[in-house]
């Protein structure tokens, strides 16, 4: 069995954390920091910042039309520009097509810090990744998270008491792209590549497998969500049994027999409710 690359954890957990839009936010921030580290010559972090900032600018988009909408409309809106995103991926000379953004090189992190050396890379992102659970742990924790939660769990109240929940709603799609966006470009940098498969919709899919199996509305969740599925795919990566079919039939699973997650479960069962009350 192959060894699980600690490095894919914490790269599938941050956008577990971010699952809408994240095939498109994603896969653009990958292109761009692709493009940006390859053609321009631009260092990693630089790179980084064009990608979060064209998956904010594309969040900002798919956000002002998706939250005119609500429930399936929302959603066919949102599939329904992912899907062109993707063929226009597709088309585009600078992505290059079916082959993709090949040999990214990873250069040096200000300046110094080789990030061909594997464990400079690892500890490059398990730095992002923890900067990246405490910014949600941080906004979900501050008054504008208070907020987001009202309009969750009852958003007519929250009109109600004056909020302008739209706005509300595209605030936080923006930052759920620019989070996407982040590992979009990590991915780029780790792996050395961006392809359509960063744009695909088995990427979302992995995404919300992985978050319903850890636990949706839950911190850790998308953290052990992501251990699971990667680990399991590197097993099986050694068999000859189809990963997609288990996958979906975890995917069953989570959904009709324990829908909140493993954390969810965990947090509902006696010991969960003794230990955190």
């Amino acid at each position: 069995m192959r060894c699980l690359p600690p490095h894919s954890i914490f790269f599938w957990a941050i956008p577990a954390f971010s699952p809408s839009a994240m095939r498109l936010s994603s896969g653009g921030a990958a292109y761009v920091t692709a493009h940006a580290v390859k053609e321009w010559g631009v260092s990693p972090e630089l790179g980084l910042v064009l990608g979060i900032l064209a998956a904010a600018a594309l969040g900002l988009v798919i956000g002002y039309l998706a939250i005119r909408r609500q429930g399936i409309y929302s959603t066919m809106i949102t599939l329904a520009l992912a899907q062109m995103f993707f063929f226009f991926c597709l088309q585009a000379s600078f992505t290059h097509g079916e082959d993709g953004l090949q040999g990214v090189p990873r250069g040096f992190l200000f300046g110094f810090i080789d990030l061909n050396q594997p464990m400079n890379m690892y500890y490059f992102v398990l730095a992002v990744f923890v900067l990246g659970v405490f910014a949600i742990w941080r906004i979900t924790n501050s008054p504008f998270g208070m907020i987001l939660k009202s309009v969750r769990e009852n958003e007519n109240r929250a009109i109600s008491l004056g909020f302008s929940v739209n706005h509300y709603k595209l605030a936080a799609f923006v930052m759920s792209a620019g989070l996407a966006g982040l590992a979009g470009g990590m991915k780029a940098l780790v792996f050395q590549f961006a392809t359509l498969t960063d744009v695909s919709w088995q990427m979302s899919g992995e995404v919300i497998l992985m978050t319903l199996l850890g636990g949706i509305g839950t911190l850790i969740g998308p953290i052990v969500g992501a251990a699971f599925v990667v680990a399991l795919q590197n097993w099986l990566a050694t068999s000859d049994f189809p990963v997609t079919i288990v996958t979906g039939l975890i995917f069953m699973a989570c959904v009709l027999l324990f829908r909140k997650g493993i954390i969810g479960e965990f947090y509902a069962s006696r010991i969960g409710k003794k230990l955190f009350g």
